[in-house]
C-alpha cells in the first residue's frame, strides 16, 4: 500500500512537472548574422517566443527565415543565410583584361593588365568597396612613335619617324606666315601636340583671321581650328554645338570670302531625355527633360526612398540609375497591461498592419485597434483600467440596486424621489469612462 501511494504522488509531480513548458537561455549565435539589438540583453526567453536576427555589415540576406523560436527549453534552427555584397562587373578594358581576385566581394580587387604591345595607364588595381569599384579606371595605351609632320611650304625635321618626347620645330618659307605653333611635341599616343601648324598666306591677300565664337548660339568653332590665326582666300571652318546641345538646322559651315567670314546658320537646340523611369509605389517630379534639368524622386505614403532622389538630364541622358520605394515596417507592437492582442503573430509588420486589443480584466480605454504608421511607428495603443463610480448619492432620494461602495462601469441605477419631492433630470444612470454618472445625477426638489 505504501508504495502505491508513493507512485501515486511521484505520477503527480510528473505530470504537474511536465505541463510546465521550460525557458530558454540567450539565443545561439551564427556565422555572419547578429542578433538584434532589442534581443541581445535578455538571458532568459518564454517557450513560444520568437527573436530575430540580422545580417552582419557587408552581408545581406540571401535565403531562409529571421527568426528562431524557443519551444520547449530549445531554440529552433536559423535558416537565414547571408552572402557577402558583390561589386559585380568592373567593366570591360580596351586592349587588355581584367582580372578578378574572387568573385568581386567587398575588400577584393580587381587587376588590370594589357596585351602586348600596350602600356598600363592609370592605376594597377581596383578596390570593391560599399559604394561600388574604387579608383580610376584604368586604360591601356599602344606604344607608338610620330611619323614626321609633313607641312606645306616649311622648313621642317627631314627624319622620318620621332621617339615619344621628340620635338619639331618649323619656319616657314619665304612670302608665308606660321599658322599655328612653332613647336610641337610627340605625343604618347603617336601623335603631335599640338597639331601641326600652316604655312599661309597673309591677311593682305585675301585672307581671314579666327573666325570669332557667335554669342548665345550654343556653338564652339571645332578643336582643329582654334589654336589658327589667319586661313587662305576660300577656306572653309566648321562649328560643332556645345555639351548638351543637338544641331536641328542650317549649315555648321562659314567660308572665308574677301577677307570676311561668311554667317553661321547652325541652330543648336538642349538635347531630350525622356523619362527618368518608372517607380513602383513612387513617382518622379521634372523640372522639365532637357540637357540641365533634373527629376526629383518620391515614394508613396507608408513607403520611404532607397538610392539617390534626384537624377540629372546630361549630354548622354539622366545620370546614376532609378531609385526604388520600400514598404516602410514597424518593430514589435507594444504590450498593454492586461490586454491581449489579435492579429500578425509575427513580423514583418508593414504599413498599415493592423492590431487589435482586448483586456482580460479591467474596461479598455481609447481605440482597440492599432496600426503601423507612414513614420514605422506604431499609433497610440489603449490602455485597459479598472472604472469605477461612487455611490450615486442624492439628497431626498433613493436607488433601486445594492448599496455598494463602488459601482462597476457601466453599472447602471435608477432613483427614485421621496414623497414629497420631485425629481428633475434623468431617472436612470450610467457608471462611465472617466468614474462619472451620465449623464448628471438628478436633483429631488420639494413640491
Amino acid at each position: 500500500m505504501k508504495n502505491l501511494r508513493i507512485i501515486f504522488f511521484l505520477a503527480i509531480s510528473l505530470l504537474a512537472s511536465a505541463q510546465i513548458p521550460r525557458r530558454c537561455s540567450s539565443p545561439p549565435k551564427y556565422p555572419t548574422t547578429r542578433l538584434r539589438s532589442r534581443f541581445s540583453r535578455r538571458h532568459m526567453f518564454d517557450s513560444g517566443q520568437k527573436v530575430y536576427y540580422n545580417c552582419v555589415e557587408d552581408f545581406v540576406p540571401h535565403a531562409g527565415n529571421l527568426s528562431v523560436t524557443c519551444i520547449d527549453g530549445t531554440w529552433t534552427k536559423l535558416t537565414l543565410k547571408c552572402e557577402k555584397k558583390s561589386c559585380g562587373n568592373a567593366g570591360d578594358l580596351p586592349h587588355g583584361r581584367l582580372q578578378y581576385e574572387g568573385h568581386s566581394f567587398i575588400g577584393e580587387k580587381v587587376y588590370a593588365i594589357c596585351n602586348d604591345g600596350y602600356t598600363l595607364k592609370g592605376p594597377k588595381y581596383m578596390t570593391c568597396k560599399k559604394s561600388g569599384w574604387t579608383g580610376k579606371f584604368p586604360t591601356c595605351e599602344e606604344d607608338m612613335t610620330c611619323s614626321t609632320p609633313e607641312v606645306a611650304d616649311s622648313v621642317g625635321s627631314n627624319v622620318s619617324f620621332h621617339h615619344v618626347g621628340e620635338k619639331v620645330t618649323f619656319t616657314c618659307s619665304s612670302g608665308f606666315m606660321l599658322d599655328g605653333p612653332q613647336q610641337i611635341t610627340c605625343g604618347p599616343s603617336g601623335q603631335w601636340e599640338p597639331k601641326p601648324p600652316r604655312c599661309l598666306t597673309s591677311l593682305s591677300q585675301g585672307g581671314c583671321g579666327t573666325p570669332a565664337n557667335i554669342k548665345n548660339s550654343n556653338t564652339n568653332l571645332a578643336d582643329r581650328f582654334i589654336t589658327r590665326t589667319t586661313f587662305a582666300p576660300g577656306e572653309q571652318v566648321h562649328y560643332i554645338c556645345d555639351v548638351g546641345y543637338r544641331p536641328v538646322g542650317g549649315s555648321r559651315y562659314r567660308n572665308c570670302v574677301r577677307g570676311q567670314w561668311t554667317p553661321l546658320l547652325l541652330k543648336c537646340e538642349r538635347k531630350l531625355c525622356g523619362s527618368a523611369g518608372e517607380i513602383k509605389n513612387g513617382y518622379f517630379i521634372y523640372s522639365g527633360v532637357e540637357f540641365g534639368d533634373t527629376a526629383t524622386a518620391h515614394c508613396d505614403e507608408g513607403f520611404h526612398l532607397v538610392g539617390r532622389s534626384t537624377r540629372n538630364c546630361m549630354s548622354f541622358g539622366w545620370d546614376g540609375r532609378a531609385p526604388f520605394c520600400e514598404v516602410v515596417e514597424c518593430e514589435e507592437p507594444p504590450e498593454v497591461t492586461n490586454a491581449m492582442k489579435k492579429g500578425p503573430v509575427e513580423g514583418p509588420y508593414k504599413y498599415r498592419s493592423v492590431i487589435v486589443y482586448e483586456c482580460r480584466r479591467g474596461t479598455l480605454v481609447g481605440n482597440k485597434e492599432v496600426w503601423c504608421t507612414k513614420n514605422g511607428t506604431w499609433s497610440t495603443p489603449p490602455t485597459c483600467r479598472e472604472i469605477t463610480c461612487p455611490p450615486p448619492s442624492v439628497p431626498n432620494a433613493a436607488w433601486t440596486r445594492a448599496h455598494l461602495r463602488f459601482y462597476q462601469h457601466r453599472d447602471a441605477v435608477t432613483i427614485d424621489c421621496r414623497h414629497g419631492y420631485t425629481r428633475v433630470g434623468v431617472s436612470t444612470v450610467t457608471c462611465g469612462n472617466n468614474g462619472q454618472w451620465i449623464p448628471s445625477l438628478p436633483k429631488c426638489r420639494h413640491t
